[in-house]
């Protein structure tokens, strides 16, 4: 527990930025169920391209409004600066993190019994494509946030640092949200990913930008 002037920060300061990062994810809920079949005339199901692409564009203007304030708010409210570049990576890190990637690839591989990116890319064309992988850029971000305060939170409670509290936390909320917007093989997918997600952010020192890196390319591939 740390001081801010007369304020304590605690636990809960954390894990609540990273309540508002999973808020921010379920923005799209609201859109996609709500605001936009309405505007439409159609449920997500039927949605023409166009419409298909404005949602995406929709989604991530508000991910990255989310990620930008959460991001400023850890530094300048709680002292928890999350810009700073971690320790560099030994070999045996960046070999952590290649199999990371590859049992992600593994896993999407059987689900999808292809290659997803080639699948996607198949099934959508390049602009559906496109912009669907735009919107995992800014997904990825917010879940990675999650991540972050989530183990934030967890430390200052428990004072343990080498356990990826913060992905079971990721595991518990993101995960269990695609459980219950998509089908239950994804909510369970989900919630593995989001531990191994968590465990990324500490093998590659709670760097923001390698863990970014690294996480999305578990989600994507």
């Amino acid at each position: 527990m740390t001081e801010k002037g007369k304020t304590k920060i605690t636990g809960m300061d954390y894990l609540g930025l990273g309540l508002y990062a999973f808020g921010g994810l379920g923005m799209e809920v609201l859109y996609a169920y709500l605001l936009e079949p309405v505007l439409y005339g159609a449920p997500m199901q039927e949605w023409t391209s166009g419409q298909t692409i404005i949602h995406w564009i929709l989604t991530c203007i508000t991910w990255g409004i989310f990620a930008v304030v959460l991001i400023r708010t850890s530094g300048t409210k709680y002292q928890f600066p999350l810009t700073q570049k971690g320790d560099k990576l030994s070999l045996i890190r960046v070999g952590i993190c290649v199999l990371f990637i590859a049992a992600a690839f593994g896993v999407d591989y059987m689900i999808w019994d292809g290659f997803k990116v080639y699948l996607e890319y198949a099934g959508k064309g390049l602009l559906l494509f496109t912009f669907q992988y735009i919107y995992y850029a800014f997904e990825t971000m917010l879940f990675l946030l999650i991540i972050v305060f989530g183990q934030k939170a967890c430390e200052v409670w428990f004072h343990k640092e080498n356990f990826p509290f913060g992905g079971i936390i990721c595991g518990v909320t993101w995960g269990l949200a695609h459980l219950f917007t998509k089908d239950i093989l994804t909510g369970i997918t989900g919630i593995f990913l989001g531990v191994a997600l968590g465990s990324v952010y500490l093998v590659v020192n709670r760097d923001l930008r390698k863990a970014y890196v690294v996480m999305f390319l578990m989600f994507v591939l």
